[in-house]
């Protein structure tokens, strides 16, 4: 483990995309670290799967449904995290791959890319940074990517919702730390998960190659010579959350292999 069984001792973390790849990661360490974890997603069964594994931590959770396009269940979700317990920390996890040309993506889907990645994220981020300015302390880290750093090929719709995700960043992290509420964002690159491999499996259709071929590329073309996992950015996560970053403000912080130094 990275941090101490009691190193978010008394913190409440709120964490969106609760139910699968980063952010299930992200909900167990934080547990496992003694944190409270609202876990939140939109589906129940596989939230519970989260939270039992989360018994292993000493952290309490909680589950609340809610699918974040929605104002009502955004305001359900705060309410009811509020209700649980003060809020120290969110975590952005929530978030859908987009891999269009330009002239192939329909207007559905470049709405529903800029909507789950950076509209819903941000309205969300709204309403509970409300809440955490009365207490003057926190934290929020957004999941980004590296293509929200960078362009890439075949990804106009995606890396336009990120690249949005990390300028809201480092805007809200000038504001917010005159509260005393820092705000990071983690960029990482393909990350072994579901969505990943959905994105190394169009990359592959685009290329003309099978997955193999594609996911061994995305590997060897790392200097470290893999793919990174759930749990490296999870743990990522959990130190832009604590004390050991309180100087690192406004930050999209790389998780590359090393394929982009810069």
């Amino acid at each position: 483990m990275l941090f101490a069984d009691n190193a978010f001792k008394g913190k409440h973390i709120v964490v969106t995309g609760a139910s699968r790849g980063i952010g299930r990661e992200t909900a167990i360490q934080l547990t496992r670290s003694g944190a409270s974890v609202t876990l939140t997603g939109r589906n129940r069964e596989r939230l519970e799967e989260v939270q039992k594994e989360c018994e292993n931590g000493t952290g309490e959770t909680q589950i609340v449904v809610a699918d974040l396009n929605q104002a009502a269940d955004r305001q359900e979700l705060v309410e009811k995290s509020l209700e649980f317990l003060p809020v120290y920390g969110l975590v952005n996890s929530a978030g859908v791959l987009s891999t269009y040309y330009l002239e192939d993506i329909p207007e559905e889907e470049l709405r529903k890319a800029m909507e789950v990645n950076f509209f819903s994220l941000t309205l969300l981020t709204q309403e509970f940074y409300t809440e955490m300015k009365k207490r003057e302390e926190g934290a929020i880290v957004n999941l980004s990517s590296l293509s929200g750093l960078r362009g890439t090929h075949g990804n106009v719709s995606y890396c336009a919702s990120k690249f949005a995700v990390t300028g809201f960043t480092q805007s809200l992290a000038h504001e917010a730390i005159r509260s005393n509420i820092r705000v990071n964002a983690v960029a990482p690159g393909f990350v072994d998960t579901e969505m990943g491999r959905k994105a190394v499996a169009a990359k592959a259709e685009r290329e003309g190659r099978s997955f193999e071929e594609q996911w061994e590329l995305a590997q060897s073309g790392n200097p470290s010579g893999r793919i990174t996992t759930a749990g490296e950015v999870a743990g990522t996560i959990l130190f832009l959350l604590s004390e050991a970053s309180e100087n690192i403000i406004g930050e999209s912080v790389k998780i590359s292999g090393g394929s982009v130094m810069r």
